[in-house]
């Protein structure tokens, strides 16, 4: 369930009116500040507020072969992330593959973010949010395959 259309539109103004390059798509909006895209969804909290969950594609996938090892790598990354997780998400196979071919992971940041109300104040932790999420996640994840000890796909 996705926040009513104008809580969703008041955050991507916002997002926009700070300088950020931001598109709707179906059930949130897209984000994107360099080359680097951020997906946005909010939903309503019972409680009161709105949940934000941000989405980073990081163009990594991985065969079930290698998920031991890779599971064991993302664990140790995670521990060194505030602002995200790095999660996988199977990828659902193409109708012309061979039914024995191994599945595939896509490699996702993610982060959530609760926001009492829509005012200026949190409107700047959400923007300061979503600018560390990004930047802590790809640089955890470009330092691990980059660097001597390489995580291995």
């Amino acid at each position: 369930m996705t926040a009513p259309q104008s809580e969703l539109q008041r955050i991507m103004a916002a997002l926009q009116q700070s300088g950020l390059t931001v598109e709707a798509v179906e059930d949130g909006a897209l984000i994107q500040d360099g080359e680097t895209r951020v997906a946005l969804f909010a939903e309503p909290d019972h409680q009161g507020g709105v949940i934000v969950r941000l989405h980073l594609d990081l163009d990594l996938y991985v065969e079930e072969d290698s998920l031991p090892d890779i599971l064991m790598g993302m664990n140790l990354m995670n521990q060194g992330l505030d602002y995200g997780a790095l999660n996988l998400d199977p990828v659902d196979p193409d109708e012309d593959a061979d039914e024995d071919a191994p599945l595939t992971f896509a490699v996702l940041g993610r982060s959530v973010l609760w926001m009492p109300d829509l005012g200026v104040a949190e409107m700047d932790r959400l923007r300061e949010h979503l600018r560390r999420f990004e930047a802590e996640v790809t640089e955890s994840v470009e330092r691990t395959l980059h660097g001597s000890r390489g995580m291995s796909a």
